[in-house]
């Protein structure tokens, strides 16, 4: 069933990392699938209905790793060293990578916050608003490409975009950057450590490399990973009945993989159109007219504490966008008790912060040559 599209836009906030797109509201009529559907109670359900095959299951979404380890036959893997991931932990919350030093990958993709900020739009450089909801950068190593449209083919493409974007960071072009970082003492031995064949460590590319090594291992394992390990009793009646009824409605023609999502791209107003139109998605990359309305496909990992959700953060309830999702992506309206059971079933997607990994570091004192805030 080609509902690919996704329940996905239903879900990720984001930039949801930090991207450029329109913002839609929600009309003041209520859409069909906003209205009131009666169904049998959660607990009834679940107990008609059938266990899902686990093996199909593991099929479909098959196990998420510890890490994600950039794939091979890529021109450039970057492995993943300890050196690497120290240091880019320091940059991704070093806020000197910024025009008015004020704001770091961390600003848009707070850590302790699931990856994500929690506002329709993020802002940036003077109290600049971003064009699209920023995703979350958790579990993001194992999407097919970065940004809602798919700009960046890897974390570490996706790693510069921000830092030069005039509403994000604003720097004014990589050489900029290297002057800040060679101007702080500290990152010149910690740059040596993670990129110690390279002749000249300190660079832009070096700089995306270090913040992707780190990004790569932002993992967050949750109950469903155990009920997918053979512990049944990791999710209750109505958990199960839920991803009965996702996996049922087609779901998972999009939302499947390790992420639960991100694998693919889809055309959101799969079978009823979407009211925003502002934003085209994929086609302001490729020009072509068949990604109108095209979007990477969100990853449901974590959903329930991501929102708002869709690329332009219009929904605020996340049974409103499982709604939005059955109605624009299936053409189905959803009764009132389904809509709760896959709701149920999604937040047992909430996975487990790595509090210590994601530990703010301390940071490389500046040197007599760094730049200070620049405001304008």
């Amino acid at each position: 069933m080609r509902f690919r599209q996704f329940l996905p836009l239903l879900l990720i906030s984001a930039a949801a990392f930090a991207g450029a797109a329109g913002c839609g509201e929600r009309e003041a009529t209520p859409l069909p699938f906003q209205q009131k559907k009666k169904g049998a109670n959660a607990s009834a359900e679940a107990a008609k209905l059938a266990e899902l095959d686990l093996a199909d299951m593991k099929n479909n979404f098959g196990t998420l790793p510890a890490k994600y380890e950039a794939k091979s036959g890529e021109t450039d893997t970057n492995p993943i060293t300890p050196d690497k991931v120290a240091l880019g932990r320091q940059l991704y919350f070093d806020t000197r990578l910024s025009k008015n030093q004020d704001l770091s990958c961390n600003s848009c993709h707070l850590l302790d916050k699931f990856g994500v900020d929690g506002t329709k739009v993020s802002k940036g450089h003077k109290g600049q608003l971003g064009g699209r909801n920023a995703p979350t950068v958790y579990n993001a190593g194992g999407f097919v490409a970065q940004f809602w449209d798919g700009r960046a083919g890897t974390l570490e493409d996706q790693a510069k975009g921000p830092i030069l974007n005039p509403v994000e960071m604003a720097m004014k072009d990589e050489a900029s950057v290297v002057a800040v970082l060679e101007s702080i003492p500290g990152y010149e031995d910690a740059f040596k450590k993670a990129f110690p064949d390279d002749k000249e460590p300190i660079s832009y590319d070096n700089l995306a490399k270090a913040i992707g090594a780190f990004e790569r291992q932002l993992v967050t394992p949750s109950r469903f990973d155990k009920y997918m390990a053979g512990d049944k009793g990791a999710l209750t009646d109505q958990e199960r009945a839920g991803l009965t009824k996702f996996v049922q409605n087609g779901c998972t023609s999009c939302h499947s993989g390790s992420a639960l999502g991100g694998s693919t791209f889809q055309k959101l107003g799969l079978i009823k159109a979407y009211p925003n139109q502002k934003d085209l998605g994929r086609y302001e990359v490729t020009k072509k007219e068949e990604d109108k309305m095209v979007f990477r496909v969100p990853t449901l990992r974590n959903v329930a504490e991501t929102g708002p959700w869709f690329h332009d953060g219009a929904f605020d309830r996340l049974e409103a966008a499982v709604q939005a999702m059955a109605y624009h992506q299936l053409g189905k309206e959803l009764p009132e008790a389904d809509v709760a059971d896959i709701v149920a079933f999604l937040k047992s997607l909430t996975g487990e912060i790595p509090q210590e990994y994601i530990k703010k570091p301390e940071l490389p004192a500046n040197g007599e040559k760094t730049p200070g805030p620049d405001p304008t």
